[in-house]
């Protein structure tokens, strides 16, 4: 199947700078960002996310606007369900909490999984079709993400579970790819992927090594990747 591409970056190009709250947006412009999820339909898109990669309390709260978490991901979920109509399937876009769990930091396992199950159950009572867990460095972090879906959504609600790697297939920490493929693997999880900071060389490299370690289907969303030096040229060779 095919995903969309970033919010993200659609939001900058329309003039949104990167100070503000991107998932706000779902209440105070949500023309845009219901007209991105159309753009996408119309480019084929059979899974659209939903902007609320940044909407748990925790990533919310730098914005000052912790207390419009329920209001926020109701309207995402609404967006691209109006973009989606009857075609593609809505999922909810879940990203890291933005902050540093046990043992790094001072926020407990619990912790973790009690901000997932905040954000997650308004999308799943919004009416999502699947989650996607996307961009994760820290495997306890993602851990505690997958049994937070599973504690709101039972056995039933798709989930795919994605990591970010460097060009080497590793997580930020150092995890390579044949170690944190076997532990995601033994989760509940429908899916596991690769997301984000690499461009499409890499990540087909990565994905083909966790396809050797797990037998679960796999996801694939890259980046553009960076540009690299040939012969004295700064070629991107991950340009169209």
């Amino acid at each position: 199947m095919v995903a969309d591409g970033a919010m993200g970056t659609m939001l900058y190009s329309r003039g949104v700078f990167i100070n503000r709250c991107f998932d706000e947006l779902n209440l105070s412009a949500a023309d845009m960002v219901r007209q991105i999820h159309q753009d996408y339909v119309k480019a084929g898109a059979e899974i659209l996310e939903t902007n609320t990669f940044g909407a748990t309390r925790q990533r919310l709260a730098a914005f000052g606007m912790a207390e419009k978490i329920r209001d926020i991901n109701r309207a995402a979920v609404r967006l691209a369900r109006e973009a989606a109509k009857d075609g593609p399937f809505v999922a909810g876009a879940v990203g890291p909490l933005g902050i540093r769990i046990e043992p790094l930091g001072p926020t407990s396992f619990a912790e973790a999984r009690a901000a997932f199950r905040e954000q997650i159950e308004v999308l799943v009572e919004s009416g999502i079709d699947l989650v996607i867990l996307e961009t994760f460095g820290n495997l306890d972090e993602l851990r505690e993400a997958v049994m937070a879906v599973r504690e709101v959504a039972g056995t039933e609600m798709p989930v795919i579970a994605q990591v970010t790697i460097d060009d080497f297939g590793h997580l930020p920490g150092g995890t390579d790819t044949e170690t944190f493929t076997q532990q995601i693997d033994s989760w509940p999880v429908d899916v596991i992927g690769l997301n984000c900071s690499v461009g499409p060389k890499a990540t087909l490299e990565t994905i083909e090594r966790m396809m050797q370690v797990s037998s679960k289907p796999m996801s694939a969303m890259p980046n553009a990747g960076l540009p690299m030096r040939i012969e004295g040229r700064n070629i991107n060779l991950c340009s169209p």
